[in-house]
């Protein structure tokens, strides 16, 4: 199980387009007009980001934009066998959006069926290995270029306090996700609690967070956005000093990283950049971490500012460096403890000069960390 694509909804599918391939060089892929959508396709090597906005009041676009604000309403996913998924989903009472029917994509007709996700949340199911014929959907053709993306990482869900765990069981009874790695993360002032889950035969990657306490990130998103929804998706390349930088000229706005992060992690064990290195990573404010037992397997990442009026959406770039394990090339894998917990910081740090972390009321009362501790064990 593969991610196919991401939906986004938004007020102007044009200027969206426009914005996508001015700062990340994406290409327009197709383009369609009914009377109550218009949506373009943009993308990039494996990057596929689907735009709609609404042309009347009626439709799925227009009744999610009066629910939510702009974000991603559909997380496509390819599968293998698409009916036993389906009958998977009707024994557990998922509702079927849309039954197996056969649509165009830029690759050809495929199999695909939608069901309702978590929340609000949408998956379009699209079968693999049953490509045909052309269709009718007026694809532009453009030359391919260059790019450094590789691909989407991961995407990033928020669910309320308290539905972490019926998450995770959803997930993993419908499409046979599998937990990884799970973190308790926690700051003076707010906290939450996150666990990955992965595909064991796909390349899948679908954390979920909830919040574990009044004045988290979490919870913040989740008032913002007006119920669970995508918080952020990750996009891989192979260079993100660069990346970042080309984006940084392009206007697009990073999470500062404190030089006390960097100092600190010339302090760590298995430290190994050499100074060209290490000067550029803090010249672009990008967090690092590796395994003490493989400190080869380098992880990347930073993060944008939402790009949204509201404080909700925003992407990561993350850059999984190869290693050599024996006769092997292996590739970092996994989600960074410290670098989850300074991107949580870092988050905080911006909630505090939106005012929406309540500093002094948290200060006045003395943190309950056992408080914490029983909402994460």
């Amino acid at each position: 199980m593969n991610i196919d694509h991401v939906h986004f909804y938004v007020e102007s599918a044009t200027q969206w387009r426009d914005w996508f391939v001015q700062k990340f060089g994406f290409q327009v892929l197709a383009n369609q007009v009914t009377h109550q959508t218009h949506q373009v396709l943009v993308g990039c090597q494996a990057i596929r980001f689907w735009l709609s906005s609404p042309r009347s009041l009626e439709g799925p676009v227009a009744e999610y934009l009066q629910r939510h604000p702009a974000g991603i309403a559909d997380l496509a996913f390819q599968v293998r066998d698409l009916e036993n998924i389906l009958q998977q989903a009707t024994r557990l009472g998922v509702s079927i959006l849309q039954p197996i029917q056969k649509r165009w994509s830029p690759e050809g007709w495929r199999r695909t069926a939608q069901i309702q996700g978590w929340g609000d949340l949408r998956h379009t199911l699209i079968e693999i290995d049953s490509l045909a014929d052309a269709g009718k959907l007026h694809l532009i053709s453009t030359p391919a270029i260059k790019s450094d993306w590789v691909g989407i990482d991961h995407v990033v869900l928020n669910v309320r306090q308290g539905d972490l765990e019926p998450a995770l069981s959803w997930y993993e009874s419908l499409f046979g996700l599998q937990r990884q790695q799970n973190f308790a993360i926690q700051t003076k002032y707010s906290a939450l609690c996150s666990q990955v889950l992965s595909h064991p035969a796909g390349s899948v990657q679908f954390p979920i967070n909830q919040p574990a306490s009044a004045d988290s990130q979490i919870q913040e998103f989740l008032d913002w956005n007006r119920g669970a929804g995508i918080q952020h998706l990750a996009l891989r390349t192979h260079h993100i000093v660069s990346q970042i930088a080309h984006l940084r000229q392009q206007g697009i706005d990073f999470l500062s990283v404190p030089y006390t992060y960097y100092e600190q992690l010339q302090q760590r064990t298995g430290f190994s950049l050499d100074i060209a290195e290490y000067q550029a990573i803090v010249q672009q404010q990008i967090l690092m971490d590796w395994q003490l037992e493989r400190p080869e397997a380098i992880l990347l990442q930073a993060f944008t500012q939402p790009i949204f009026d509201q404080p909700t959406f925003f992407f990561e770039l993350i850059e999984r460096r190869t290693y050599e394990a024996g006769q092997r090339i292996r590739t970092a894998t996994g989600f960074g403890e410290r670098n989850f917990q300074a991107l949580f910081e870092a988050i905080e740090r911006e909630q505090m000069k939106r005012g929406s972390l309540r500093i002094h009321e948290i200060e006045s009362h003395e943190f309950e960390s056992h408080e914490f501790e029983n909402q994460v064990g």
